[in-house]
């Protein structure tokens, strides 16, 4: 393969340009005391305002892997891949109810994680270990998903066989600066990240049409190409059809569930230094809903630029090199990488909170000292950074795209326990257990059912089938479970364990 010196170069400048930031970021705001608490190596002490949360949540939950996969779906796949779209605008209004609640509950008792949450509010902590270990399960495949998509880069600037050496020296420096620096570093380079893919999807969506003939072409042309027999995976179109109806819809609506519930969703919202700041940047984030959009609609412009690849993830950097100069694509590349390294830092973040607070925390007689915590925790977030590195490294990526499958049915399943815990203490934590356990079992089973190589199940109900994503009918169950144990529960009078928050808590 081709090794493309200048997109090289390029890319090396602004990936520098980033590592100095993530290193001045320890500076940044840093507390007198330093960075010796959780809550300040984890969530920044709560001091994020408006703006920096907007970054912040955008570096989050738009990532290298976004940029790639979306228009990869729809590369492959045709409009299907668009429930991308709507299950951010279903998210957002979600978020703009339910995230500020939880923001005041969780500051006023020091709360790190949903999990911490759920063990004040129902005092069990099998449930909140239960919940904890979820979010780490679910976030493993997340973080090697974002190594893929900085792989693809590498490959595409010609670095194919030194690819491993290249994602490796890239996290050593992801996990020195987010060691010494903590939240603070993601929060920086969100910033520089955001413009850096702003430019590269404003250029795309605007150049692209224009050198191709426009979008009325570009979807033509994708029609033709995705509607051909010989079109692998299988036929596809740009319009939806009927059968895909409901899989769509239930892949918007069990996205936007699980996308809330994410750790790194949660430590990017309890950053925030006001309930306020959260409630604003509901009303701000649809902006990247918008951007997100733009960059589902490269998948077409790829077909239309005549891109041919039998891996679709691989469509969106060859349409860069192609249609590009080499020095532009190489700035594509790093933002592309930069979202990788935003979304992995602050997911191994939230990870190390979650396995610092709620699993070793719980496991030992002695409470923890605030420094002790801190340093459990970034020692933690290492493990995990290398864990996901090794992962990819040593097992097919593939693998890690059909655990991420896994990771949204799995995450949907705390919604009983955070979401409707914020509002209701009328559930009984041994019952929202078993219905944990029970969605989590069933989901798990019917994506297995698919050899994990789908989340759209086809469900058998009544004499029709219902292909749709296993998230809901797992969640569903969840519900179900949890509801009727607790009607039995309450009839024998069975302990309902502790509420360490208050109604004033809400209020």
């Amino acid at each position: 393969m081709t090794l493309h010196t200048t997109a090289l170069a390029v890319f090396c400048f602004f990936f520098a340009l980033v590592t100095i930031a993530g290193f001045w970021a320890s500076r940044w705001r840093r507390p007198d005391a330093g960075l010796h608490t959780l809550e300040e190596w984890g969530l920044a002490g709560r001091s994020f305002g408006t703006w920096i949360t907007w970054f912040l949540m955008g570096g989050d939950l738009y990532t290298a892997y976004t940029v790639i996969a979306v228009p990869a779906a729809l590369y492959g796949g045709g409009a299907l891949g668009f429930f991308a779209v709507p299950y951010a605008v279903i998210a957002y209004p979600y978020m703009m109810v339910v995230m500020p609640r939880l923001w005041r509950v969780c500051s006023r008792h020091g709360y790190v994680t949903f999990a911490d949450f759920v063990r004040g509010r129902f005092g069990n902590r099998w449930l909140a270990g239960a919940i904890a270990l979820t979010g780490i399960l679910a976030l493993m495949p997340y973080i090697a998903l974002q190594l893929v998509g900085m792989r693809v880069v590498f490959v595409a600037m010609g670095l194919e066989n030194h690819s491993e050496a290249a994602l490796i020296i890239a996290f050593i420096v992801l996990a020195t600066y987010t060691y010494s620096s903590g939240l603070r570093a993601p929060a920086v380079i969100a910033v520089v990240k955001d413009v850096m893919l702003y430019i590269m999807v404003g250029a795309a969506v605007i150049i692209l049409p224009l050198k191709l003939g426009g979008y009325g072409h570009i979807f033509a042309v994708a029609n033709q190409v995705l509607s051909d027999p010989a079109h692998k995976p299988g036929p596809a179109s740009i319009f939806l059809a009927p059968k895909q109806f409901l899989p769509f819809s239930t892949l918007a609506i069990g996205s936007a569930i699980a996308l809330m519930l994410y750790p790194h969703t949660a430590t990017a919202i309890l950053s925030a230094k006001g309930e306020n700041v959260v409630r604003r940047n509901s009303a701000l984030v649809p902006a990247y809903s918008f951007l997100l959009g733009l960059i589902a609609l490269l998948g077409y412009i790829a077909i239309a630029a005549g891109i041919s690849t039998k891996d679709p993830q691989a469509a969106i950097p060859l349409l860069f090199l192609k249609e590009f100069p080499e020095w532009f694509a190489g700035f594509c590349f790093a933002a592309i990488a930069v979202g990788a390294l935003v979304p992995a830092a602050i997911m191994s973040i939230a990870a190390a909170n979650l396995f610092t607070r709620n699993i070793l925390g719980e496991c030992r007689r002695t409470p923890m000292t605030a420094n002790s915590e801190s340093t459990a925790a970034k020692l933690s977030s290492l493990v995990i950074k290398f864990g996901a590195l090794a992962f990819i490294l040593t097992i097919k990526a593939t693998y890690a795209i059909q655990m991420q499958l896994l990771g949204g049915i799995w995450m949907a399943q705390l919604f009983p326990s955070v979401v409707l815990g914020a509002y209701t203490r009328w559930l009984n934590p041994w019952a929202l257990l078993c219905g944990w356990a029970s969605g989590m079992g069933w989901g798990t089973w019917m994506a297995a059912q698919l050899a994990l190589k789908s989340s759209v199940y086809p469900l058998h109900i009544f004499g029709g089938v219902y292909a749709m994503y296993a998230a809901i009918p797992a969640l569903l169950l969840n519900l179900a479970v949890s509801s009727l144990l607790t009607i039995l529960l309450r009839a024998m009078k069975a302990g309902q364990g502790s509420d360490a928050t208050t109604s004033e808590d809400y209020a």
